[in-house]
């Protein structure tokens, strides 16, 4: 073993020392910040898991998927026993089982929207007419965007319109319009349509992917299993089987059609005939145990750290700049881990039904020190189906430059209508400039000697340092605070009181990211004895 592979060892010793001196002071700052302050924090409600403590519910997202988790459990064992009962009884393949789930997902959907069904199923039918008239002209994918981009922002400015509008005598329907708005879970709609246009329009040029090239270089696909790579890249839409049921099916499938994850329109019609290989059925159970876990967690860490709800009461604001700090810090864990609990949710019940989708959040959100790594970790389905049918579209990496801006853009307005939003897309895209150019500057860098291994390798973890520190700054003011409470979260740090703060803050996150580079070499095998 060399000396530089030693010194590796030794730093990662005092590393990994630091790091648990830091989580203990941050753990117990917020326990102390959520005993004084409790009584003052909107949100709270009494906690099943320890009844002597208070529970954080103050996020409405997380307070509505918790609150609908049984009625939502009971739905999800009900269509699956169905589903697959049928499937076994009687060997139903890709037609039958995209006739079943058609049927019971548009049950679903009538319990979630009621009468708004009829708005869905509209501009669904729009858009299939749209595509099998239109698919092989040169102007079609403008067309698409177009279409789809219409309706998606005049869905948020109508906020789901009002029967009233086609006459008074449909105005009765507006006193049925179910549990669920439907026109927030459109955006995903809008996804799955713009997918299927996009496939079903390639399917009518040749293709160029070389199977036999991937299967050689994919090590699933030499284990005799089918990835995703393969699914989402068959011919599915071009073929004559390519029906309006299947294709509604894909729009609505029950397990997806919530929150996703986003699966492309071949990769889910190619495992309807015969369902995903992938995961055996212990897998599947082991997914679904580690999400019973997960939740576990969640349910733990609401009841001891409120930092939700300092967000939401504002009482952050009267906080010191380490302690800010910490509120902040906490909340963007909170929003990783409720994020990773819907998605895996819906992700497993799909994979017990045999549709298999990508996996979101495949990281820990402290195990990521580039934007470009953390959007390919966060929200990975969507930043597959973007790289799909945007960037690449738009030109790929030959506009680079110009084609981030555009593509988070289109997030920030997909998500919702909001500045605060549109704040976040622009900072992220600011932040990612100087990130590309330094990324193509040390591709470009040869190392020679030692040194210069350490050297680049101090210069990137600095430069993942001011990442983290501008990637937590971007989704405080895009999810968190709003570009308001960045500018007040900003001046308290570069406050005399502040300052001293903000360099800790600096010097943890530069730890941190020497840190992951040790977990990815350990990964690696490069700390291993020579």
């Amino acid at each position: 073993m060399d000396r530089y592979a030693k010194w590796k060892q030794r730093e990662l010793l005092v590393i990994l020392f630091y790091a648990v001196a830091f989580y203990a002071y941050a753990l117990r700052i917020s326990l102390r910040l959520s005993h004084d302050h409790y009584l003052k924090l909107r949100g709270l409600a009494p906690g099943w898991l320890i009844p002597s403590r208070r529970n954080d519910v103050s996020d409405a997202q997380w307070r509505n998927f918790r609150g609908n988790l049984p009625i939502l459990s009971f739905v999800f064992a009900v269509f699956t026993v169905i589903a697959n009962g049928s499937r076994s009884l009687f060997k139903l393949k890709a037609k039958g089982m995209t006739i079943l789930w058609l049927f019971l997902s548009l049950v679903y959907l009538t319990y979630l929207h009621g009468a708004c069904v009829i708005f869905i199923l509209s501009i669904a039918t729009a858009n299939f007419l749209l595509v099998k008239v239109f698919a092989r002209k040169k102007f079609f994918p403008f067309m698409l965007w177009a279409f789809n981009l219409f309706f998606l922002l005049c869905n948020r400015i109508y906020e789901g319109y009002s029967f009233s509008i086609f006459g008074p005598q449909f105005e009765y329907l507006d006193n049925f319009r179910g549990t669920f708005r439907w026109h927030i879970c459109f955006n995903f709609v809008v996804l799955r349509m713009i997918s299927f246009g996009y496939d079903y329009h390639w399917g009518q040029l040749d293709s160029h992917f070389d199977l036999e090239k991937h299967v050689t270089r994919c090590s699933l696909c030499k284990l005799g299993k089918t990835c995703y790579v393969v699914r989402q890249e068959k011919d599915i839409a071009s073929d004559s089987s390519c029906s309006f049921s299947l294709y509604l099916c894909y729009l609505v499938y029950a397990p997806l059609y919530l929150a996703g994850p986003i699966i492309s329109f071949n990769a889910f019609a190619s495992q309807l005939d015969v369902p995903q290989n992938t995961h055996s059925v212990k897998d599947v159970a082991r997914y679904g145990l580690r999400w019973l876990f997960s939740f576990l967690l969640m349910e733990l860490m609401t009841q001891f750290f409120y930092y939700n709800a300092f967000v939401i009461s504002g009482l952050w604001r009267e906080l010191s700049p380490v302690e800010i700090f910490i509120i902040g810090y906490g909340v963007l864990n909170f929003m990783w881990l409720k994020f990773l609990l819907l998605w895996r949710y819906f992700r497993f019940w799909s994979l017990v039904n045999g549709i298999e989708t990508v996996e979101n959040m495949p990281n820990c959100i402290n195990n990521c020190y580039s934007l470009e790594t953390f959007w390919k970790t966060w929200h990975a389905s969507f930043n597959r189906w973007l790289i799909r049918y945007m960037y690449i579209p738009l030109g790929g990496s030959r506009r680079k430059f110009l084609n981030v801006w555009v593509v988070f853009t289109f997030v920030a307005v997909w998500h919702d209508l909001e500045w605060k939003l549109l704040s976040w897309a622009w900072l992220t895209c600011l932040f990612f400039m100087p990130e590309m150019l330094l990324k193509s500057a040390s591709n470009a860098i040869k190392v020679q000697s030692a040194f210069g291994e350490f050297l680049l390798r101090e210069l990137k973890a600095l430069s993942g340092a001011v990442t983290i520190t501008c990637l937590m700054m971007a989704n405080l003011a895009g999810y968190v605070i709003g570009p308001s409470g960045l500018s007040l979260f900003v001046s308290s740090f570069l406050s005399k009181e502040g300052l001293p703060v903000l360099g800790g803050v600096f010097f943890s996150f530069y730890v941190g990211t020497k840190l992951m580079f040790h977990i990815k070499d350990l990964r690696s095998g490069v700390h291993r004895p020579r």
